[in-house]
């Protein structure tokens, strides 16, 4: 019999029981406590579980964790079965909820100001489901998994542990603890939107884009619904970045920035409509090129192509009067430059004479640069053919 079996019926009660264990509560700023404990790894997958990364039928977001790693969790449990006296020396972090509890212990001597010796409560069954469970693996899933599947009886480990009934502060401890590793960029964007407190400002910096960005991608009436991949989303054709590159550049110092708001709050509903808009108007004037299935068949759908209409919506913003203008107003000034772009066949013809067939645009800072400078100087030229031909005809009506 295991010691993770024992350790289950030597303290059964009935179907759930009160799994008791020495713990430390150490006090971090105000409101925060931490519990670290050792516990059996084998028992860890009877108190918590792991939060998957995934949509309900709403498109509203749940959990946080990318699947298992197969060759790591493999590899690690290779070791643990080693006649070496392995060691895993870094804690699991685990996320409780209220219903676990820490009761003080009344040795005051073996305590200081910031920590405090007790025991940890912790419910637990053999029977209770996954979504049951009073915790949730924020970090250590493949070690955890790894200890399950290995061949000894038990192995001991760490656990850091913290009480919390908010999925948020959850994704904000997995976030704060993933970033610094190889954790998938897109499910981090993903996850910034739903996530609240302190982030390092680089993650801070991309949190409104990212919550413009599910808007779009997730509201029913966006032209760009479920049309952006994600780790939520992995059937969208454009990929996530293009789009955070090209709402980045609009918040930093094009149309978007002046919806930031009083006191810079951001007008998240007004941003996002703005944003349908110019996209909607696309759809319906590249309508060829936008219902293309794959980047490589349209540079429209390809990162250069999304970034650089980013910037063409900045330059038409500011050519129209309206705070927010209609689909059919960007409509009206995108047809001027229909015939000048090349998005799934031909050739573009840049400047001097640099001539490149039209999937030759690569999603580099490069290509970008010269189809963003193509784009807005095609624009601007042709904007300002019309205004010389209204002027024209206003003279001769004047003369008439």
């Amino acid at each position: 019999m295991t010691r993770a079996k024992t350790a289950v019926q030597e303290t059964a009660t009935g179907e759930v029981t009160e799994l008791r264990l020495p713990a430390l509560e150490i006090q971090q700023g105000p409101g925060r406590r931490l519990y670290t404990f050792g516990i059996d790894g084998k028992l860890i997958p009877e108190i918590a579980t792991v939060s998957r990364v995934r949509r309900n039928s709403n498109t509203e977001l749940h959990g946080y964790q990318r699947p298992e790693n197969l060759a790591h969790i493999a590899a690690i449990r290779r070791y643990i079965d080693t006649d070496d006296s392995p060691m895993l020396p870094n804690a699991i972090v685990i996320a409780f909820d209220q219903r676990v509890r820490f009761e003080r212990g009344d040795n005051g001597d073996a305590s200081v100001g910031y920590a405090m010796q007790g025991h940890l409560v912790i419910p637990i069954a053999p029977t209770l489901d996954d979504v049951d469970k009073p915790g949730f693996i924020v970090d250590g899933q493949q070690r955890s998994a790894a200890i399950r599947d290995a061949r000894r009886e038990s192995f001991p480990i760490c656990v850091s542990g913290f009480i919390t009934d908010e999925p948020s502060d959850q994704r904000s401890q997995f976030i704060l603890v993933n970033s610094t590793k190889a954790l998938p960029k897109g499910l981090i964007h993903e996850l910034l939107p739903g996530t609240v407190g302190t982030l390092p400002t680089p993650l801070m910096v991309r949190q409104l884009p990212a919550t413009l960005l599910e808007r779009l991608n997730f509201d029913i009436g966006s032209p760009l619904y479920r049309r952006i991949q994600t780790p939520t989303n992995p059937s969208g054709v454009i990929k996530d970045n293009s789009i955070l590159r090209m709402l980045e550049n609009s918040l930093s110092d094009g149309a978007l920035y002046k919806f930031r708001g009083d006191n810079d709050l951001p007008n998240v509903g007004f941003m996002t409509t703005f944003v349908s808009h110019f996209w909607t108007a696309v759809a319906e004037v590249f309508s060829e090129a936008w219902n293309k299935k794959r980047p490589r068949d349209s540079r429209l759908l390809h990162g250069a192509g999304i970034v650089a209409m980013g910037f063409l919506m900045d330059e038409i913003a500011r050519r129209l009067p309206e705070n927010l203008p209609a689909p059919e107003d960007f409509a009206a000034e995108l047809k001027t430059i229909k015939d000048d772009c090349a998005w799934t066949e031909g050739a573009w013809h840049f400047a001097d004479d640099n001539v490149r067939k039209w999937n030759d645009i690569q999603n580099t800072a490069k290509d970008v640069k010269r189809l963003t400078d193509y784009l807005l100087s095609r624009y601007r030229a042709r904007t300002q053919q019309a205004s010389g031909r209204g002027r024209a005809r206003r003279n001769r009506s004047r003369s008439a």
